[in-house]
């Protein structure tokens, strides 16, 4: 089974180095991840030599572990890189955030929000690292990353085995 996952860990592999370019990270998880799934759905196919068609389980699976890999690797090269340079996208943005929700009139909730962020980014200008914000990052991207594999894999096995399995 080892090697059936592979194209899973080295697809997701794949949609976390090029989540860490700028202009790909903002679509990376809604096209880039799924787009990743359905390779690693080919790439299982070709290794089974095409011998079954892909059922809803095995598709949502090798979803899952392209999404996770991509989740673990992605959040790895972020934390990488903001250790090397000491800023990231929420120090950068901080400000901006702020402004937003102070408009919303939260109250404390909000207060209590801008002061864990206001943390995180000190931390990380200091020391290249903040635990608060290393473990939001894995969090959002476990789920995230998860939820659009599993759907990259369903979309996989609806094109493939309409591809290679539909009798005419």
């Amino acid at each position: 089974m080892k090697n059936k996952l592979s194209p899973a860990i080295v697809c997701g592999f794949g949609a976390a180095v090029l989540s860490t370019i700028p202009g790909v990270k903002s679509v990376g998880c809604c096209l880039l991840l799924p787009a990743a799934t359905v390779l690693s759905l080919y790439f299982y196919l070709r290794i089974t030599s095409f011998s079954q068609s892909i059922s809803v389980k095995t598709a949502m699976f090798i979803g899952l572990i392209t999404g996770l890999s991509s989740a673990l690797f992605s959040g790895f090269f972020e934390v990488i890189i903001t250790y090397i340079f000491h800023t990231n996208d929420l120090v950068l943005t901080l400000p901006q955030v702020e402004i937003l929700l102070n408009t919303y009139n939260l109250g404390d909730i909000g207060k209590e929000t801008v002061a864990i962020l206001r943390t995180m980014s000190k931390e990380i200008t200091a020391y290249g690292f903040s635990l608060t914000y290393t473990s939001f990052l894995l969090f959002n991207n476990i789920f995230i990353d998860s939820m659009f594999g599993i759907i990259g894999g369903l979309i996989g096995m609806s094109i493939f085995n309409k591809k290679y399995f539909t009798k005419l």
